[in-house]
């Protein structure tokens, strides 16, 4: 029995439970991410002669293979959002960005010193990686399909889905302060400035901008050019991966952040013709790529699991990766979003739901490529602990407590309807 026949015929029985579970799991409290992930671990458990995908031995395929779920992702969050750019109507994302995410980087990079004993450079990489929600593992709290409504998303779906977009790019100054400080020292004076010119002002310029280019020219391209060179004219959903890679390569090539680029690049396509149905073509390719990254990367990380990816975890370390998850996200999301729009409610659900996965992969995976990082075993080790109770924690309550946010959303808008008898009078003028 060949290893790789038992992988492709795994990996198409994997493809096609990602067609059915779908529908059959819709609307229980039982997420695909769990199904796959408990099926990863049976696989690799049977004596199939299957190597143990260890991200330590192959570090680089870890990268490359988590580089392209993520960006793929982004691809599709950017396009299904139907909420146009504004500072205003964006503002539950850049606070849930300016404020939310700096505060779990620090509290994280903070306990992983104090309380795990990690060195200050392994610190910071755990808490830089463990920064961004997940694209590719929480499609069941963000927005659904491309529509022709502006305002059709509810708060919570939205903040989640935009959210997650844009702090898979916006983590990387972090990740790349941990290598400069793992390779010269904590000494700032050793590394700050070149940081700070060039991973953080130069990169992100590049990336927002070169994002923004790409995303218009296809744009036009896609809806402006003559005719005959129209491609939204001709429905092909590939395209989407073409705008994918082509932005990423490009911006990765002159040196920006390739991750926020895409997501950027999405935005740009969507704001060419808004309303257009080719948008949704284009997503649903999308979509249905991701899926299947999807399956295959948990697959292996259920594989990793019982593999032995745990077993350097101390008691300590596991108590990070909790607090992160039980504590400060929630803690943080509260903070960033009071005054935000949405109910209190609504409120409580987004800073619960910072669902972390693939993205935090890469990063970890990337970083230690780069730089060589002490206790990195620990790290994976905290990182993989993570990843395992959000997928089954936000898998299991994602459902129900959607349905319940739904219906109490539904009875405030029909109780705010005019005529409605549970409508409260005007209040009396006053003064």
């Amino acid at each position: 029995m060949e290893p790789v026949d038992v992988a492709l015929a795994v990996f198409g029985v994997g493809a096609l439970l990602a067609g059915i579970l779908p529908r059959v799991l819709e609307r229980r409290p039982l997420s695909m991410p769990i199904a796959f992930l408990g099926l990863g671990m049976l696989v690799f458990l049977l004596p199939v002669g299957l190597p143990v995908p260890d991200p330590l031995r192959f570090n680089s395929l870890a990268t490359h293979l988590t580089e392209i779920g993520v960006i793929v992702a982004l691809m599709g969050a950017g396009l299904k959002i139907d909420r146009p750019l504004s500072w205003r109507r964006w503002s539950s994302t850049w606070r849930l960005l300016a404020i939310a995410m700096p505060l779990c980087i620090a509290a994280v990079t903070l306990l992983g010193w104090w309380w795990a004993g990690l060195v200050p450079a392994t610190a910071l990489l755990l808490g830089a990686a463990l920064a961004p929600t997940d694209p590719v593992l929480a499609s069941d709290v963000q927005v659904g399909e491309p529509t022709d409504v502006e305002d059709s998303e509810d708060e919570v779906r939205f903040a989640l889905t935009s959210e997650a977009g844009l702090n898979d790019g916006l983590a990387f100054p972090f990740v790349y302060a941990a290598i400069a400080i793992a390779s010269t020292g904590l000494a700032p004076a050793g590394w700050f400035a070149e940081w700070f010119g060039v991973d953080v002002l130069y990169k992100l310029a590049v990336g927002v901008g070169g994002g923004l280019l790409v995303g218009w020219l296809l744009g036009k391209l896609f809806f402006r050019a003559p005719s005959q060179l129209r491609l939204a004219r001709h429905a092909e959903g590939f395209l989407a991966l073409a705008a994918t890679f082509l932005a990423y390569g490009l911006v990765e090539v002159i040196g920006g952040y390739g991750f926020l680029a895409v997501f950027v690049a999405a935005r740009a396509i969507r704001s060419a013709e808004r309303t257009h149905e080719f948008h949704a073509v284009l997503h649903d390719f999308a979509e249905q790529t991701e899926r299947l990254l999807t399956v295959m990367l948990l697959l292996l990380f259920g594989g990793a699991l019982v593999g032995g990816l745990l077993a350097p975890l101390t008691w300590p370390a596991a108590a990070v990766g909790l607090a992160l998850i039980f504590v400060v996200r929630p803690l943080a999301g509260w903070l960033s979003l009071r005054g935000a729009p949405g109910r209190p409610a609504e409120h409580w659900v987004i800073s619960l739901f910072g669902i972390r996965g693939v993205g935090s992969f890469y990063y970890l995976a990337y970083a230690t490529t780069k730089a060589d990082f002490p206790q990195a075993e620990l790290v994976w080790a905290t990182l993989g602990l993570v990843v395992l109770v959000s997928v089954v924690m936000h898998g299991i309550a994602a459902t129900p407590v959607m349905q319940l946010l739904d219906r109490a959303g539904e009875r405030t808008a029909e109780a705010a309807e005019p005529g409605d008898p549970r409508t409260p009078a005007p209040a009396a003028a006053t003064g």
